[in-house]
Formats: C-alpha cells, structure tokens, sequence
C-alpha cells in the first residue's frame, strides 16, 4: 500500500517543520470565527483550522493536501477490513498526561457524542469503522465493514483526545473543558465572535512553535480587517477582500500570498419536496426539482465575470466539484458557458416560458464577496425570466437555518477536507442520511451516484476507485444535484518580517509562519 510504505519510509521524522526563531507573540486577523472548540463537532472550515493548531490526528495534512505520519508514524493493510497504525512514541498532551493507544481507541468512538445536533458532523468519517483495538500501548488495529482504501485520509480529519475526554461534551468543551491536544499550541480563551488565544507547547513533539502566543482575532468586517494589518494592529490576516489586493500588494511594509484553493462555491437547491418556502411557479409548485430548470440556471450563471469583476481574478469557473490535480478530478467535465439564450427556451420546455418567484439566500460574512456573488447570480437569474430577490444573513444564523431546510436555493462552500473527490461528493450529495450526507441541504438522491460512490470507498485499487469517483461525479453534475460555480483562492496579507506559504485548504496555521 502506497501509504504504509511512504509512512514507514519517513517513520520519525518531522515534515515541514518551520525554522524556530526569536520567540515572540503573533496577532492574526481571520475572515471566520471559530462556531465551537470541540474539534469533533463541526465540519466547517474555520472550526478544523482552528483545531489543527491544538490538535493533531494519526495523520495529518500538508499544505498541498497530501497524508503526512502524525501520531502515527507508520500503518499498513493486515487484510481487506484490517488496518495496523504503529503510535509515534514519547509524546504528551497538553496536560502532561502520555500519549498512547487507548487515547486514540477513545477518540475515535467519541465521535457519535460530539456528532450530537452537528449542522455537519465528523460521523461519515468513521462509519465504516466496526472496531478499534489497542494491541500494545503503540499499536492500533482498526477494523472496518468493508475495504476502506480512504480510511487513513478519513482519519486525517479525526482530533485526538485524552482518552479521559471521551465523555465530555461540546457544551463542555465550548466552557474550556477538556481542549487538550498533542499539538504544537495550547488553549488558553476563546470569546466567541471575537478571540481565541493558544500558547506554545513547549512540550510538542516535533519543532517547536516559533511563537509564544498567538492571539486569533475575528474581523467579519472585510474593512476592518484590512485596517488592522494597515495599522499594525494584527500581523497577518487571511481571506484579502478582493478589491484591496492591489493595496495590499502595494503597500510597502507588507506582502501578499495568493494560491489555488481547494473550496468550491456552490448552489444548492431543494430537490426534495413539491411545494417549497422561497421557489414556486404559477401553481405554488416546485420548479427546481425539473432537471431543465436547474440546468438553466446554470447556463444563466456568468461565471467568468463573476471571478473577473467580483473576484477581481481570485478564483476559477468550476463545472465540478473538485479542482484539477485532486484525485478523481474529472477532465471532461467542463463549466457551463453563459449562454442566457439556451437558458431561456430550456425554461419554456421545461413549462415556464415566463419563469417564476425565487429568493435566493445566502451567507454574507462567510466567505469572500458571498453577499455580492449571491447578488450578482440574482440578477443573472432575473435576466432570464427567473424573478429573483436576494436574501443575505451573517452566517451564525444562515447555516444553521440552511440545515433547517427552510430555505429553497441557498449558496454554499465545501473544501475537499480528505483531499480527494469524495470528501466533497459525499457531504453535499449523497443521499442524506444518519451518518450520510450530512452537508446535503438540497436533499439531493440519485440512488445511481450513491452507488458509485459507495463502491469507490470500498475499492482499494486506484484507477478503479477514481474511474468510479469521476462516474459518481458525471452523476450528479448530469442531475445538477449542486451548481458549481467557482473555486476560492486563498489569500494572506502578512508584514514583510514574516514567511507564510499558505495552504491549499486555505487555513491559517502559526506554526507554519516565522520570521525572515
């Protein structure tokens, strides 16, 4: 197996570690805030960002995405359902107590507790998990219901507690209980809405932090973020509003980095029931659950000016959802091209020469621009004869609402969190369920995706997994379960004393800066 070879290969060693300078305090100015400190409750970018600065998995991700040894150091394949991890030796949590098997045993069957009114829980990543044993203090053998070639990129996304953790609850974690990691920081406060604050454990396992402390404060307000780093108040923000990257890249005390990021921008429309709250034609029916309508939609959608003149560049037209280079990545699909024409006579087939009412809601102090895309696609759709109002809310109170279904088009965000095509098919297209499809808030079913979908996560051999990966995403991109409309890049604005390579997930991780 390619990954117990590569893990072995590098059994020991610390990858990407950052050179240790003069140790000092760093202030960082996020886009987000962090909804929970329970790093097992929400899959939500902001929230995982946050956790991996305290956290660390078996394994663990590297800036492009690839599997990096963590808390184990080594793995392999004992037969079809049987996975060994071989523990990285010698390493302490935060409160001083050792690492070892049984904390990796509790961690993993905490999972159902946390996943507890989750607006998207970390459940799917552990479902095919039947067992989970402590051979030795530095050995765990995993048992799964089926062959599971993605367990190991599964596990990247899976926290590790104390075992004596594996009780406590969100709320709990919420108040500071129990935030105890391996990783290279410390919890110290967290104020919703406003900071959190970690300190450098001193104890970590591999280089040390090169900072003290850091203190993460919240700017929703793209202004005032951007005023912060002008200032001096902050020493790095991410997510640049768009239109002040030249500022930015102008400014003389500070620089800019700007990479390909792996987070699709989406619409998602009801597609379960017949009568729906913000979306009908002249009978007080559904109109989105006709194929020809959603692919209308699609055809209304500008993409390349929205990335050109909203964006101002940053991002690309996506007509998938997963960017080019991940795994089962699909060449042949391309993004729609604006064509409001053909928009319009696919309405009149499909029964609406004359369109219908629809509002649109979105976030907009989530993800970059979010309230000026949601209103640009509405005017788009209005051109067409699709009459359309815009309905904008902070997303404290829009996501939670969204998974609520009580709205009928919504937009949204997935990042591929695995690093390969099922970290995003899954959560926003497969059949909703328990433990499926927890990000799936247009009840989107297509029994034949499922299937293609369940048969990759089962097919240890590669081509045939991502041939199956490309056939589920032909699926649902023929059904238009989701509209793709363009991938994020991800941007940080940082003084000119400081070196970040930023992330093709887009977090924003301390350890990674340091001084020049």
């Amino acid at each position: 197996m390619k990954f117990s070879a590569f893990a072995a290969a590098l059994a020991g060693s610390v990858l990407f570690m950052p050179v240790t300078g003069q140790a000092e305090d760093l202030t960082v100015g996020l886009a987000a805030s962090t909804t929970s400190m329970d790093p097992q409750f929400y899959v939500v970018g902001p929230n995982s960002a946050m956790a991996r600065n305290i956290f660390d998995g078996l394994v663990n991700q590297d800036d492009k995405q690839q599997i990096q040894p963590a808390l184990a150091v080594s793995w392999k394949i004992i037969d079809d359902t049987t996975w060994e991890f071989k523990l990285r030796e010698n390493v302490k949590f935060h409160d001083g107590s050792d690492f070892d098997a049984e904390d990796v045993v509790a961690s993993i069957k905490r999972i159902p507790l946390a996943s507890t009114n989750s607006p998207s829980s970390f459940a799917p990543y552990v479902k095919a998990i039947t067992d989970i044993v402590a051979i030795d203090p530095h050995t765990v053998q995993i048992k799964t219901d089926v062959p599971t070639p993605l367990l190991v990129n599964n596990l990247s996304r899976i926290a590790i507690l104390p075992a004596e953790m594996g009780t406590v609850t969100t709320e709990e974690m919420n108040s500071g209980k129990g935030v105890i990691g391996t990783g290279p920081f410390k919890f110290v406060s967290w104020s919703p809405d406003d900071n959190v604050v970690v300190e450098r454990n001193d104890d970590y396992w591999g280089e040390k932090a090169p900072w003290d402390k850091v203190t993460f404060r919240v700017f929703k307000n793209n202004s005032a973020r951007v005023a912060a780093i002008l200032s001096g108040d902050v020493d790095m923000i991410e997510s640049i509003p768009t239109p002040d990257t030249r500022k930015m890249e102008q400014a003389d005390k500070l620089k800019v980095v700007n990479i390909a990021g792996n987070r699709i921008m989406y619409l998602h429309m009801d597609q379960d029931r017949e009568e729906s709250p913000f979306a009908k034609d002249a009978n007080g029916k559904n109109p989105l659950l006709k194929p020809e309508v959603r692919r209308a939609m699609s055809l209304a959608i500008n993409r390349e000016a929205l990335v050109d003149r909203i964006m101002d560049g940053q991002g690309v037209p996506a007509g998938q959802v997963v960017p080019e280079g991940y795994f089962g990545f699909d060449p042949a699909i391309k993004a729609d091209a604006y064509d409001p024409e053909k928009a319009k006579a696919l309405l009149a087939e499909a029964g609406y020469p004359d369109g219908f009412t629809l509002t649109f809601h979105a976030s907009n102090d989530r993800y970059p621009n979010d309230s000026k895309v949601a209103q640009a696609i509405g005017q788009f759709f209005s051109r067409v004869g699709i009459k359309t109002d815009v309905a904008t809310l902070p997303g404290s109170v829009y996501f939670s609402r969204a998974s609520n279904l009580e709205f009928s088009l919504i937009m949204g965000g997935a990042a591929v969190e695995t690093g390969e095509a099922s970290g995003v098919l899954g959560p926003i297209l497969e059949t909703y369920g328990e433990k499926a499809g927890q990000g799936n808030r247009g009840r989107y079913s297509n029994p034949e995706f499922d299937k293609a979908l369940n048969e990759a996560r089962i097919t240890l051999d590669d081509a045939k997994r991502e041939e199956l990966l490309r056939k589920a995403t032909e699926i649902a991109m023929s059904d238009l379960g989701v509209i793709p409309v363009f991938y994020l890049a991800n941007t940080w604005a940082l003084k000119q004393n400081l070196d970040y390579a930023g992330r093709s997930d887009g977090y924003t991780l301390p350890y990674y800066v340091k001084s020049n």
